[in-house]
């Protein structure tokens, strides 16, 4: 084993960062604290600083709190543009001892203030004129912890502080709050920085839940993201996000102009259907995103350092510069000599081989962010480009400094890069020379020499490999993870199933888990229909539960979720790991029916003899009728499970609903005028469906029929619901028949059955 190089600057900046400590304090006065560094990617007078501490964490709980912490940062790492610039952010822990448990008036008034040192409190700080989710805190005693981390001022830094609650709560102004552990705490604050870091603007259609805004009376907003411009002023006066109309959205939907925002209803319009910015849960779009590019890259130095400029340099040396790096893709840098470009992209330029004539010169290097996340050029000249000058004096001779070969800083170390990531070095900077750098994969040497290595472009095989670069005397080395997260699916019991293709006729329920080989929380994510992905935090109210679909949604806190309209969805679902690799999205299929009307009489157990329905809505609940039954004009059955030893008939019914039901005589179903649903049933005889002209296609899906299945003159045609049938079937029947070699068969296509049912099957 290689012997451990003495600790560079910046390592012993983060190693005294990491020690440093309040002293503690009396009870009743500030608790003691640490600062624990995250991720130091730079100088922090260089870098944007983000600091995270806690509030109403005692120290047994201060676990929790590191807990809390990781699930913020790894959501946060899987939302661009913080996934992209990570390596922009330093991230510091403040560990603060609080002598009570949780923060102020959690989860009402009645609770009362607490004494914890950044005094957090839901209600506005116990203000019963404000509201109850609104969390705030001493801004005075969270710049007092702030101020531990070296290097940091208000003009650098973001502060997050995470109350020690499970109640949905935080906010947003110069600093963010979110409760540390609520099913959508890590969502929070991704939102509130939008807010405080990047300027954006609230897009929901009220400010008090449940009481909508109205109509926006004023002017154009000053927000980016808002407009009462129609799409065609905006190209004609090249305003607002005109550059990004009509492209499908990060958010889900197309970028056009949807109302409703600033907490007003109508009269002011938003590029999306969805955001960050409306809906906790899915991306910012692009123009929420250009947005936040351009405000973390002017929190930072986009050269952090260069050959000095002070003083004429000579014509016989190297200059250099040193960008930030990005880990998505490398910054460009540009090089011209007295106005006239240099060919070429490198952070250095060798003086020498430009042969220049006897005098001075002045030479500029640009560095230029080329992301394809910022389309407005005012943008990209100003926080994404920055430039170096030097005046190049022939007649100066250089007298070389001694400068080994080495490595000055690189991408962290300390955590797995994921298998698309930008991995970059920066060596030391000889006078008179560029120091190439050896790059190996797995003991293999590659051919790039350069300052970074873009791992997209390696054909990795699957699993974790060993990268190391090696300058001089000097190397780093990383895992690279390209072992993908998986996920699993576990949906409530449907009423059929074929594979990934699932029945449902009322609300059902869908928990995603994802798993990794690194440590760390791992991101779960869900689309429906090609929509925005959707992080999945389990439900709003407790992430131990499932994500629950209802046709109309849950109403919580005024706010509507899980929303699915009747009909049939794709379901995409994937996990992102802690080192930022997404993984390959796979989908099921859902159907979703109209339920089954409420019944007016129940019929359980075993009935001797047949049944005539002349009214209401009969249920045969698990029950066995030994005889037919018959149901006449305006009658409703509702069937589920059981056994009807003879022949069913219905004509000019108003709903049939035979749910994995087994008919043994024959079925005949003529002139329903409701809804008629035949799911997951074994038909021992043969069956005719002819004239029914229902609200919804009549449905005949995950069934078996021992004799043909015959269908006419049904108005909508029938459908299987994406689930085929074990049958012979005829006419507009031709189509719902599966497998050929079924045909006849009595077991219908994984029909689910009670208790034997596959309902629990997961998926990875």
């Amino acid at each position: 084993m290689r012997a451990r190089r003495p600790l560079t600057a910046l390592a012993a900046l983060s190693a005294a960062a990491a020690l440093i400590t309040v002293p503690p304090a009396h009870a009743a006065d500030a608790g003691s604290a640490t600062v624990v560094p995250i991720q130091v990617t730079g100088d922090p007078a260089k870098r944007f600083n983000l600091i995270i501490m806690g509030d109403g964490y005692t120290e047994n709980e201060l676990s929790a709190f590191a807990a809390d912490t990781d699930q913020q940062l790894n959501v946060m790492w899987s939302i661009e543009p913080y996934k992209s610039y990570r390596n922009y952010f330093n991230v510091y822990r403040v560990d603060i001892v609080s002598g009570e448990s949780g923060i102020g008036c959690d989860p009402d008034l009645a609770s009362g203030k607490k004494n914890t040192p950044l005094s957090m409190a839901f209600w506005g700080g116990c203000n019963a004129s404000s509201v109850q989710r609104l969390i705030t805190m001493s801004n005075t005693a969270a710049n007092k912890y702030a101020n531990m981390v070296a290097g940091t001022s208000s003009a650098n830094r973001q502060i997050l502080a995470l109350a020690n609650s499970g109640t949905y709560g935080g906010a947003g102004g110069a600093y963010a709050t979110s409760s540390g552990h609520n099913s959508m705490s890590a969502l929070i604050a991704p939102h509130e920085i939008g807010h405080s870091l990047g300027g954006l603007q609230d897009e929901y259609t009220y400010y008090t839940r449940g009481v909508e805004g109205g109509a926006y009376t004023g002017g154009e907003p000053g927000s980016a993201h808002h407009s009462l411009l129609t799409e065609q002023q905006m190209k004609d006066q090249r305003k607002k996000w005109w550059r990004w109309l009509d492209e499908p959205s990060e958010a889900g939907g197309t970028i056009s102009r949807h109302e409703g925002g600033l907490y007003y209803s109508s009269g002011v319009w938003r590029p999306s259907e969805h955001s960050i910015m409306r809906t906790l849960g899915y991306y910012y779009d692009q123009v929420g995103r250009e947005v936040m590019t351009q405000r973390i890259a002017a929190k930072t130095s986009l050269i952090q350092d260069s050959t000095p400029t002070a003083a004429a340099v000579g014509a016989d040396r190297v200059l250099w510069v040193e960008p930030l790096h990005p880990n998505s893709h490398a910054l460009t840098t540009t090089w011209s000599v007295d106005g006239a470009d240099v060919p070429g992209d490198s952070t250095a330029l060798d003086l020498r081989a430009l042969k220049l004539s006897p005098g001075t010169h002045t030479v500029k290097a640009t560095v230029t962010d080329p992301t394809e996340f910022v389309r407005d050029p005012a943008i990209r000249a100003g926080a994404l480009s920055a430039t170096r000058t030097w005046t190049v004096d022939t007649a100066v001779t250089t007298t070389p400094a001694q400068v080994a070969p080495g490595l000055r800083s690189s991408t962290p170390t300390g955590r797995a890069v994921a298998r698309d990531e930008v991995v970059y070095v920066e060596t030391t900077h000889p006078d008179d020379a560029v120091p190439s750098v050896t790059w190996t994969l797995d003991g293999a040497t590659l051919r790039e020499t350069g300052a970074g290595l873009d791992l997209s472009t390696l054909d990795l095989a699957p699993g974790n490999h060993t990268l190391t670069a090696s300058a001089g005397a000097d190397t780093r080395t990383w895992t690279v993870d390209n072992t993908l997260p998986t996920t699993a699916y576990e949906l409530s019991e449907p009423l059929v199933k074929s594979g990934e293709n699932y029945v449902f006729n009322g609300p059902f329920t869908m928990r995603l888990t994802g798993g990794d080989d690194q440590d760390g929380y791992v991101v779960r994510e869900s689309r429906v229909d090609g929509d925005g992905w959707f992080n999945y935090f389990g439900w709003p109210t407790s992430a131990d539960e499932p994500w629950l679909f209802t046709e109309k949604g849950t109403v919580i806190d005024h706010l509507t979720y899980g929303r699915l309209p009747r009909g049939r969805h794709t379901v995409e679902y994937r996990s992102i790991d802690p080192s930022g690799n997404p993984g390959t999205p796979k989908s099921f299929t859902v159907t979703t029916l109209a339920a089954p009307p409420e019944c007016t009489t129940t019929i359980t157990g075993t009935r001797n003899g047949s049944l005539s329905l002349r009214s209401g809505v009969t249920c045969l609940d698990g029950a066995r009728i030994n005889g037919g039954v018959t149901v006449g004009s305006g009658a409703s059955l509702v069937v589920k499970g059981g056994t009807i030893s003879g022949a069913l008939s219905a004509n000019g019914a108003a709903e049939v609903h035979l749910l994995k039901a087994t008919v043994n005589g024959s079925v005949a179903i003529q002139g329903t005028t409701g809804r008629l649903v035949v799911a997951g049933a074994d038909l021992r005889g043969s069956a005719a469906l002819t004239g029914n002209t229902t609200t919804d296609a009549l449905v005949v899906t995950g069934t078996s029929v021992r004799g043909a299945l015959a269908c006419t003159g049904n108005t909508p045609a029938p459908s299987d619901a994406g689930v085929p049938n074990g049958v012979t079937g005829s006419g507009q029947c031709a189509e719902l028949v599966g497998d050929p070699r079924a045909k006849g068969k009595d077991a219908p296509y994984e029909a689910v059955r009670g208790a034997a049912a596959a309902y629990e099957h997961t998926h990875e």
